[in-house]
């Protein structure tokens, strides 16, 4: 009788492991794999926060490498000798950050390095850059497949690296459709929240507080929007949920305005699926996106949304069905389309409704899951 083959080890490498949309592809696949198929360890160049209490197994390692500022170079002496020690089967890298880690992998002859791009970097949201298209080209062979999560992403890695069909899958990030479901009844307010659901229309956005998310633009909209409706004043409030140093400036774009008490700046939660329940409207307005996790989440909450035509969004938005798509840094254009939803408790309604329908036949966690599986598996062949 042939022996019981041992679980597969996956090394996840990313730059840090906290709330982001990265971060939770990596929770949802540690947490959904089969557990006695594979095995994990996740390694972050930088820091590991609380974050990691969202992993469900008990037997996953976690190592934080606490790089300083600057580059990795002084770490791969120390970055392979783990490799080699650790001995995955799989080596799976996320972002640019963390590309640089995959020739260690091949060094240390991991059979299979697969790499994936959830987004683009703040210091090249278009994918413009010519040193960072070098760059990448430069760590390609040492990649064996790469996945992105958004049309505009594998089309990069198509035309502007030279990855060939054969060695790439666009995996869009799946959600869990059951956490993620609307309240039916007005939600209640979360703790802390200063509003109540029902009587307030709440209009928020989930996301670090950082350049590329470009929360100060969904603040500016507000402002236009109660200027030009002051009627809304009333019932119209804000949430953000995310920290980051964009907090600062969207305080200063609200005071400046005397609206400071019509928003609530909730920092990071760990309930977020009840915040969006107790949401009337989503707002995404990112300068750029892959494919959010938010936003499928608010779609699975069964929220209108009104986001930038960036990126992975216009994917995920059908825009006048599910959503109402607007360009990037128009302030004017997303307080027209808040307002539009603020008229119209109907059609709210029922792009919400849409969204949810959407979200659970294209983005369901578990097609995405197995996705990976049968990307991952390959190490046994």
């Amino acid at each position: 009788m042939p022996a019981e083959r041992a679980p597969l080890h996956i090394v996840h490498f990313v730059y840090r492991f906290g709330i982001g949309g990265l971060e939770n592809v990596i929770v949802q696949l540690i947490n959904r794999l089969p557990a006695e198929r594979y095995r994990h360890t996740v390694v972050s160049l930088t820091t590991i926060d609380d974050f990691r209490q969202r992993v469900e197994r008990p037997d996953v390692e976690f190592i934080a490498l606490d790089k300083p500022v600057g580059h990795a170079i002084p770490l791969y002496r120390r970055i392979h000798s783990l490799l080699r020690q650790l001995r995955p089967q799989v080596l799976h890298t996320c972002n640019l950050a963390a590309l640089e880690i995959v020739p260690l992998g091949w060094l240390a002859r991991v059979p299979l390095r697969v790499h994936a791009e959830h987004g683009w970097d703040a210091y090249d949201p278009n994918g413009r850059s010519v040193r960072y298209q070098r760059l990448r080209r430069g760590y390609r062979p040492f990649v064996s497949h790469y996945v992105s999560v958004s049309r505009d992403l594998d089309d990069y890695l198509a035309l502007a690296i030279g990855v060939p069909e054969r060695r790439r899958s666009l995996i869009a990030n799946g959600v869990d459709t059951e956490r993620f479901a609307p309240a039916g009844a007005p939600a209640p307010a979360v703790a802390g929240c200063p509003f109540e659901p029902g009587r307030h229309w709440l209009i928020g956005t989930v996301g670090r507080l950082q350049t590329v998310k470009n929360q100060p633009a969904l603040a500016r909209a507000f402002v236009a929007l109660l200027q030009a409706r002051p009627d809304l004043a009333d019932r119209a409030r804000l949430v953000f949920v995310g920290d980051g140093p964009l907090a600062a400036e969207i305080n200063a774009i609200l005071s400046r305005a005397g609206l400071s008490e019509l928003a609530w700046l909730a920092g990071a939660r760990s309930d977020v699926p009840d915040v969006l329940r107790m949401l009337d409207c989503f707002v995404l307005p990112s300068l750029i996106e892959g494919t959010s996790c938010t936003l499928q989440e608010a779609m699975a909450c069964g929220l209108p949304i009104v986001a930038t035509a960036v990126g992975g969004n216009p994917d995920v938005v059908a825009d006048g069905q599910t959503g109402t798509l607007v360009p990037s840094e128009d302030d004017a254009a997303m307080a027209e389309a808040l307002a539009a939803y603020a008229d119209d408790a109907e059609r709210a309604q029922r792009h919400g409704q849409a969204a949810r329908n959407q979200a659970r036949a294209c983005y369901g966690l578990l097609a995405m899951v197995q996705r990976y599986d049968t990307l991952f598996s390959g190490a046994a062949a």
